[in-house]
């Protein structure tokens, strides 16, 4: 097993744990673990504060705008990878052959996708992941649980973390390009919801409680018809601060 599936698998493992240690008076439907869940938002949020917010923030001030929506560009692409995988698990055979098209049209013509020709083009980005293939096959989506760094989950979309180890091209590479491709998306990913995050700490009173209600409501959504609605973006918790 690699090294990067060996770490999600270590993640999933010890947040489980800490399941079976959570005990609290009150208890919120669909958050019976929130005492953890707390605990674990209160970390990702000092982590974004002090590492991921200026970090991202730096980012945006000195990258030129046509290399941020590049780099942008090359993560959609590389996520159409898992877009494909899971319409082929579900079944939908359109969807599929989009996704299949577009990453091909991308890749090539895109130069490795740092150009998007295939939305212009006509080809949908459709927005599918593991948790929602579980959905389309009848798995409840389970208690609410926040990941160290990963943000918002549940019992059955954590699930997703070592699927999209697998389908991850650069899972094969050294530690470094790993953690030099996982961090540039990190970084770029969190750049995109700067402006998201000041609005949220203005209008929540209680952060915490939007963000898991939001992330709840958005993926029970589309258990009746998966990717109706595209999922939060992979940061989550630490996000939206």
């Amino acid at each position: 097993m690699k090294s990067r599936d060996l770490q999600a698998c270590a993640l999933i493992a010890a947040t489980l744990v800490l399941c079976g240690c959570a005990t609290h008076s009150e208890r919120t439907a669909g958050d019976p673990l929130e005492p953890m869940n707390r605990a674990i938002y209160s970390f990702n949020d000092r982590l974004d504060k002090y590492v991921a917010r200026p970090t991202a923030t730096a980012y945006q001030k000195m990258t030129p705008a046509p290399v941020q929506t590049a780099v942008r560009n090359f993560f959609s692409n590389l996520g159409d990878i898992g877009n494909f995988a899971n319409d082929a698990l579900q079944l939908k055979v359109t969807d599929a052959t989009e996704d299949a098209m577009r990453f091909a049209f991308n890749s090539t013509l895109g130069i490795g996708g740092l150009i998007d020709w295939a939305t212009p083009a006509g080809l949908p980005r459709h927005h599918q992941d593991f948790g929602l293939t579980l959905a389309r096959y009848g798995v409840p989506i389970g208690p609410y649980l926040v990941l160290p760094v990963f943000g918002p989950s549940s019992v059955r979309d954590v699930s997703d973390v070592p699927v999209n180890g697998l389908l991850n091209p650069f899972s094969a590479a050294s530690l470094p390009v790993q953690a030099a491709v996982g961090g540039t998306h990190l970084i770029s990913n969190r750049a995109d919801l700067l402006g998201a995050s000041n609005l949220l700490s203005q209008a929540a009173l209680d952060e915490y409680s939007f963000t898991r209600n939001l992330y709840l409501q958005r993926r029970r959504a589309p258990s009746s018809k998966p990717g109706d609605a595209a999922t939060l973006p992979d940061y989550g918790d630490t996000a939206s601060r």
